[in-house]
């Protein structure tokens, strides 16, 4: 029967009265109690288990691991993988990392790095599971084949370039070939050639981008019609058509790059009247049968007679100025190997970028260039 001291010590303790009195009757000789309460089950490794044991279990628990993320059908199965294996608490792989502590030192490194790798490998199979619940749902839900498709955005060609086209056409029913030349010119087909002397002051600096002593960016497609009269005997009938480079101070109406289209007619018995004839005959077909147009005197190196070509800007009052032509100067048929006094011909230049504006309503040449699509999807 237990005493009364022996049942004070039983309620503070909450021992039970029976474990109390197993435990007064294991005294040793010196009076002290031998047994203890039993211990709790824990799955931390004993100092007998080998290194070789532990190992093998860190590989039967990744082969676990990663046939149950591999065979989760879906989120909540990966979730239930993930708890069981990776969880903070309770995971198996947290049990595996308490039998560290148990190992001897020099086991300790070769368990740690076997553990990481199991790690590495269970919380890559993990995401690899996410992703590819992931991607099968967007495979069998993300299209509804029943609704309208959407149409790809198309674009379309620049207004200069429809522009330049829509000219090509005009001047090749008109009998006019297409021909095209550098736009890294030298001095000769740029000045020399077309009767520009030294001394002009169309040959300075601050007038032209000169690249070196003797090559520059071509200021006018004219250099295209020397290079076709070099290698082609006459009657010759082309437009060249290009970019050509002024250092010009942007405004609305001028910048430093721009294009120009130039025609050449070379035969017997071409006259003035032929070049007013083909003009007109093409403002009418671009512009239409309404738009106005002047001859002005003028003066080129390359010409002679030469003439200004103006439009009535917008059906204004204002004259813009649309191109220059003229008859050639017989010094530019000498430079090419002509006869002046056998052939006759004329030639003309006009401004892409002006003509486009004059037929759709642009006030200023900067919007061309700005890549605005806004602007640029109206055309």
């Amino acid at each position: 029967m237990v005493n009364g001291l022996g049942r004070r010590l039983c309620n503070r303790a909450s021992i039970p009265l029976n474990t109390y009195s197993a435990l007064m009757r294991s005294k040793d000789r010196s009076g002290k109690i031998r047994a203890s309460l039993p211990e709790r089950s824990t799955t931390t490794m004993s100092a007998a288990d080998s290194l070789e044991t532990a190992l093998a279990d860190l590989e039967a628990l990744e082969k676990r691991g990663l046939s149950a993320f591999g065979g989760a059908a879906d989120a909540d199965a990966i979730e239930a993988v993930r708890i069981e294996f990776l969880g903070q608490k309770q995971g198996q792989l947290k049990s595996a990392q308490e039998r560290l502590k148990a190992l001897e030192p020099s086991a300790k490194r070769v368990y740690g790095q076997r553990f990481n790798a199991t790690k590495q490998a269970l919380e890559a199979a993990h995401a690899e599971g996410k992703l590819r619940l992931a991607s099968k749902g967007e495979v069998q839900g993300g299209i509804d084949v029943t609704l309208p498709g959407l149409l790809p955005r198309l674009g379309h060609r620049h207004p200069l370039t429809q522009t330049a086209a829509e000219l090509i056409d005009i001047f090749g029913r008109f009998g006019f070939a297409v021909a095209r030349g550098p736009e890294v010119e030298d001095i000769r087909h740029n000045f020399d050639a077309l009767n520009i002397p030294a001394s002009h002051p169309a040959r300075d600096p601050l007038d032209n981008f000169y690249l070196s002593d003797s090559t520059m960016l071509r200021s006018q497609t004219s250099t295209v019609q020397i290079r076709v009269m070099e290698n082609q005997p006459p009657p010759v009938r082309v437009i060249a058509i290009g970019r050509v480079y002024r250092p010009d101070t942007v405004d609305a109406t001028h910048s430093f790059m721009f294009h120009q289209i130039e025609g050449l007619m070379v035969a017997k018995g071409v006259t003035m009247a032929d070049l007013k004839t083909v003009l007109r005959l093409f403002a009418r077909s671009y512009l239409g049968q309404d738009v106005k147009i002047r001859f002005r005197p003028s003066f080129f190196p390359f010409t002679e007679p030469s003439v200004e070509v103006d439009m009535l800007w917008h059906g204004g009052d204002r004259w813009v100025e649309m191109g220059g032509a003229g008859m050639v100067d017989p010094n530019v048929f000498r430079a090419v190997g002509y006869d002046p006094d056998e052939v006759s011909g004329f030639a003309f230049g006009l401004g892409i970028e002006r003509l486009c504006m004059r037929r759709h309503g642009i006030d200023d040449i900067r919007l061309l260039y700005q890549n605005d699509v806004r602007f640029l999807s109206q055309f």
